[in-house]
């Protein structure tokens, strides 16, 4: 199976998925740490790749969304972006809205503690 078919596979069959350097609970690199930890902190249940242990996938995720950087974050198998614009999102509450608009379930305290404590 190629990386383009198994990061296919990847997304199809998880509602979140996080391509990221590390895994969700030791991240390998500051702007993986930002997105896992509004993931972790807003309490979404997400299937997390680590871009280090597979040079094929380290490199077909960015061929697969045409975005050059890692971390990126997919929702029901749609590319949201990398880190900054996960980021974006969390402030404005867009990220609440796609995650409600898609079903998946998350901590609407813990998303406006983000806010709150980034106003």
């Amino acid at each position: 199976m190629s990386a383009q078919d198994r990061i296919r596979d990847t997304v199809t069959k998880n509602d979140v998925v996080l391509y990221m350097k590390g895994t969700k609970s030791m991240p390998q690199c500051g702007f993986s740490s930002r997105v896992a930890g509004v993931l972790n902190f807003m309490g979404v249940d997400y299937a997390d790749v680590n871009v280090l242990e597979d040079a094929e996938i380290r490199q077909g995720i960015k061929d697969f969304s045409d975005w050059p950087t890692i971390p990126q974050l997919y929702v029901k198998g749609e590319f949201v972006g990398g880190c900054d614009i996960v980021t974006e999102m969390t402030l404005s509450g867009e990220l609440d809205q796609l995650l409600a608009d898609n079903g998946i379930a998350f901590n609407k305290d813990a998303a406006d503690q983000i806010r709150a404590a980034n106003a």
